[in-house]
């Protein structure tokens, strides 16, 4: 049975920072790609980060609007990846997931962690 357990969310002042990881269990294959999604109210949902296994290293993808406030890692020996999130502004308010790409399978889906960026 596959689990993709997220965590690390939460309420946070403009300027601040918050760290998000995912930890992935029960998954089959090799996991090519994983990586950050984020879905505000009344918008859709945006790819925020997201970090592709090479072959000798990993290749990380980020959305304009959180480049050099955000970063994405990944440990796969933990089948886990972090986002820490840096000067957050309130526009970075929204719930985020995470998601797993294994290219084998359909993709697997966090259930959302909540970040709130306010004074």
């Amino acid at each position: 049975q596959v689990q993709v357990v997220e965590s690390g969310g939460g309420l946070v002042q403009p300027g601040g920072s918050l760290s998000l990881s995912c930890a992935a269990s029960g998954i089959m294959f090799d996991i090519y790609r994983m990586g950050w999604y984020r879905q505000a109210p009344g918008k859709q949902r945006e790819l925020v980060a997201a970090i592709t296994s090479g072959d000798s290293r990993n290749y990380a993808d980020y959305a304009d609007s959180v480049k050099g406030r955000f970063t994405i890692s990944r440990d796969n020996a933990k089948n886990t990846v972090y986002l820490q999130m840096n000067n957050l502004k309130p526009e970075d308010t929204a719930v985020y997931y995470c998601y797993i790409d294994t290219r084998v399978e359909p993709e697997y889906w966090g259930q959302g962690t909540q970040v709130t960026v306010s004074s």
